[in-house]
């Protein structure tokens, strides 16, 4: 049975408020419960139009309050920002709401431009080059094991409760896989960014696991999707993930573009050029369609679970594209 999961932007659609974005991720991850999806994380990112979390902590305790059994994490929090100390007793706390529940998925990407970077981090954005650092520290944290000349060592890390939230390394190029696997924890692979040569990072994170805060490797692909229930639904559906692609490579700061305007929009040469280009980094079609790409990629990264983003030109598409995989893959039979 493949394993699915959500991953949510929490994007702004066009025409649509913040506001309105993080209702339709709260609608969103409670339908996801019900409908036997493993787990909900929630990305964060910064000074962009197009999507409206920068605090994941925060929306994971909502999402925990009106949810039942769902996995619940980032996906992932942006550790150059922040203290590693802090951010485990964020997460502590959230686990000792939601316990058995929780998870921290750590990644190093900014979320958003290099200025924006430095304001949320008061001028000292690192850049990431303390990030392998700032890792082992959450291990060594969540562990207990920290080493004996650091800083935290002896300090208790509050909320103290017996179990501690799954640890998640995120990446889209061999750095990510590779210190995942040196330190033993789970690893997240973003197709969705990178659809090159995911499958050579997947195998290196395999090869090179060394037991440590995990006992065997997990890898989990996270994918972009969108399904529909027509073919024309699903040709609407892709000419705004077009456009927003387009954009994106443009440097444009904008909404998600709705489905009327992808329909509406006239393209030269060299947009069309990086729409091609960037086709591979999609699954969009009818659910067998959809099934099928899916079942390829998983059995190409030898993936455990399948981590699902799907950012669409209205929310009723989005909402309808998870009800259809939930349903092709039967995800609530076993519940």
């Amino acid at each position: 049975m493949v394993k699915l999961s959500v991953l949510d932007q929490t994007p702004v659609i066009l025409g649509h408020t913040a506001a309105d974005a993080i209702a339709a991720t709260v609608d969103l991850a409670q339908l996801a419960d019900d409908l036997g999806y493993t787990r909900y994380w929630c990305a964060e990112h910064h000074g962009l139009r197009g999507v409206a979390n920068p605090a994941p902590e925060v929306m994971l305790a909502r999402l925990g309050s009106v949810t039942r059994r769902i996995r619940l994490g980032s996906g992932g929090v942006m550790l150059p920002y922040y203290a590693p100390f802090k951010i485990a007793e964020q997460f502590q706390m959230l686990e000792a709401l939601f316990p058995n529940r929780i998870d921290l998925g750590v990644g190093r990407a900014p979320g958003g431009d290099i200025k924006t970077a430095q304001a949320v981090a008061g001028g000292h954005y690192n850049y990431g080059e303390q990030f392998p650092r700032q890792v082992a520290d959450l291990v060594g944290l969540f562990s207990g094991q920290l080493p004996a000349d650091h800083l935290a060592r002896g300090v208790l890390l509050q909320p103290h409760v017996e179990s501690r939230p799954q640890l998640w390394m995120l990446g889209s190029s061999e750095f990510g896989g590779l210190l995942a696997a040196q330190l033993g924890i789970r690893f997240a692979f973003a197709h969705f960014i990178n659809a090159q040569y995911g499958e050579a990072v997947a195998a290196a994170y395999r090869d090179r696991f060394q037991a440590g805060h995990e006992s065997t490797s997990y890898l989990a692909a996270a994918i972009f999707v969108i399904c529909a229930d027509t073919e024309a639904q699903a040709a609407d559906l892709e000419k705004a993930v077009d456009l927003r692609r387009v954009q994106m490579s443009l440097g444009l700061n904008a909404p998600i573009p709705s489905i009327e305007q992808g329909v509406n929009q006239k393209y030269g040469p060299r947009d069309l050029a990086i729409i091609e280009q960037e086709k591979a980094r999609s699954i969009i079609g009818t659910p067998g369609q959809v099934v099928e790409r899916i079942h390829q990629i998983q059995e190409r990264f030898d993936a455990d679970e399948l981590i699902v983003l799907t950012v669409a030109g209205s929310y009723a598409a989005r909402t309808r594209s998870y009800e259809l995989l939930a349903g092709a893959f039967e995800l609530g039979v076993d519940a």
